[in-house]
Formats: structure tokens, sequence, C-alpha cells
């Protein structure tokens, strides 16, 4: 069974890998606490519509691609 908050997870920190950025910065640009932004990723909160929205926007991507596994996708953008 797909784990969502484990796709998520991985696809933020992808991004923050690719693009250089801290859980501070990442935060920042998404308008959200560094400390929620580490609580996401290592998969303790679950993210509200809302919030799925700031980060797909933050990540220049719609929430159905943060969603979905890279192995499926290829590489994060």
């Amino acid at each position: 069974m797909l784990n969502l908050r484990d796709v998520l997870s991985g696809n933020i920190k992808a991004f923050r890998g690719k693009e250089g950025l801290s859980q501070e910065e990442f935060a920042a640009r998404c308008g959200l606490h560094r400390i929620y932004i580490g609580s996401v990723e290592r998969q303790e909160r679950n993210v509200t519509l809302e919030t799925l929205q700031q980060l797909s926007t933050a990540m220049e991507m719609s929430a159905a691609e943060l969603l979905t596994p890279r192995s499926t996708k290829g590489p994060i953008s």
C-alpha cells in the first residue's frame, strides 16, 4: 500500500537537496515554520490540503506531482 506521507517526505527532501535549501530556507519559501517542515519530512504530521497547496506552490509543481512517487515520474523538478 502506498504511504503518502513517505512519498511527500521523500519529494520534499529531494527538492530541497536539488535546490540546495535548508529546512529553514524552504520553510520561509512556503510561509511555514522550519520545525513544521522537519516534522513533515520525518512523517510525524498529516498535512492539510491548504499546506499541501503551499508546499506544491513553493516547489512549482502540482499537488498531484508532489504526492506521486519519484520512481514513477522521474526526477523531482
